[in-house]
């Protein structure tokens, strides 16, 4: 069990964050900041209950009485090592708290809609005359330019407007999107590079800035090699299902007993792939012989290796393509997942004890010599921090 308050900082000790947002892009940019050492102090709305993730559940934290707190399994995600405030910002009492803590800060985190915090005095504008060393990191949907700016945005109009959703389903099915909030999450992530830059660009300077950053444009973004294909050859991807759009044969296929994942990604595997499947003269077919063959003979190459590999037990095919290092590996569910001795092996399971009882958590996936990622704070209640906190001359030494 983790969560001791003794345990040394990381790289970003020192570092002072103000979280105003809420949800999942930005809580999980302010999770990253925490594991890294930063001291985060989350702000909530007493209102509402706090972050409105605290709502999204089954499954919850339960207590000793078995009753669901106010931790479901979905704020947990993002909300490690950071410490709790519930403040009314719709109040002058409560920007001007909000103020007095951003005095105090190096990084001020929110996802507002645009002009959102206007009103309460508390946007970049706002801010930036007295605070000039003040980095102030901006979420939203659509940016804060643009003409989509006032529009809202979520996980999944991001997936559908920044086309991940089109290339994502079986050939002849829907547009799907992917099975986790993923267009919120790379926003995060992208938050994070950003304020690490202009962190270092004000110990350098002194000098502050606002970081805008998107959830359409972190989705477009990462489109990686789909979307230069599209710009390179203007022809509009289709879905593929499990397929590639460069690489052949590189999917899931069916095992006697279940489904393998195969990726293989030159000719040289290719040639040991047919001689584990006993096809080792498919090598010298012309239209398999190299990959844009194999590209551009993708059906036909299905309609022989999908009945060849449904001889083969899943253990079979991966041991023994393992064996011929060709890359293979295993469909888990996630009962596989966190019962394997690689996930045991690199930390990738947590277990802390919050003032709600134990959790368990999914870790944080950097591993340094020199400055580890630590986990100080398990999730917190709902302003479990307040009186202590807004007590406080210095509320991020607490």
């Amino acid at each position: 069990m983790v969560g001791s308050e003794h345990l040394p900082h990381g790289a970003l000790k020192g570092v002072k964050v103000l979280d105003l947002s809420r949800i999942l892009a930005g809580p999980t940019c302010t999770q990253m900041l925490g594991d890294l050492g930063a001291t985060v102090i989350k702000i909530e709305n007493p209102k509402t209950g706090g972050d409105d993730t605290r709502q999204w559940g089954p499954p919850y934290v339960t207590d000793q009485n078995g009753n669901d707190t106010d931790m479901s399994a979905y704020f947990m995600s993002a909300n490690r090592n950071k410490r709790s405030v519930a403040i009314d910002i719709a109040t002058p009492e409560g920007q001007q708290v909000i103020r007095r803590m951003a005095a105090q800060a190096d990084i001020v985190i929110e996802n507002f809609k645009p002009g959102g915090l206007k009103k309460y005095g508390l946007d970049y504008d706002s801010l930036r005359a007295e605070l000039p060393r003040l980095i102030y990191c901006s979420i939203s949907g659509y940016g804060q330019t643009g003409p989509n700016a006032s529009k809202p945005g979520y996980d999944l109009m991001a997936q559908g407007y920044g086309g991940i959703m089109s290339l994502t389903g079986a050939t002849d099915g829907e547009p799907m999107k992917v099975g986790v909030g993923i267009a919120d999450v790379m926003c995060g992530m992208y938050a994070t590079v950003g304020i690490l830059a202009a962190l270092r660009h004000q110990e350098q300077t002194g000098e502050g800035q606002q970081v805008d950053v998107a959830l359409v444009d972190s989705q477009i973004a990462w489109l990686i090699n789909e979307g230069v294909n599209y710009l390179t050859s203007g022809q509009v991807p289709a879905r593929r299902g499990n397929g590639h759009p460069n690489i052949m044969p590189y999917g899931v296929y069916q095992s006697s007993d279940g489904h393998v994942i195969l990726a293989v990604g030159n000719d040289s595997q290719f040639g040991r792939f047919m001689e584990f499947l006993g096809l080792g003269g498919l090598t010298e077919d012309p239209r398999f012989s190299t990959n844009p063959g194999r590209l551009q003979n993708r059906d036909a190459l299905d309609e022989i290796l999908i009945p060849a590999l449904q001889r083969f037990s899943t253990q079979d095919i991966i041991k023994d393509l393992e064996a011929r290092k060709v890359p293979v590996g295993p469909v888990q569910d996630l009962q596989d997942v966190f019962a394997s001795d690689q996930v045991a092996a690199r930390n990738m399971q947590i277990d802390m004890q919050s003032d709600a009882g134990p959790v368990h958590l999914i870790g944080n996936p950097l591993n340094f010599s020199r400055t580890p990622v630590t986990y100080r704070h398990a999730p917190r209640s709902c302003g479990a921090d307040s009186d202590a906190i807004l007590s406080s001359d210095t509320p991020f030494e607490i």
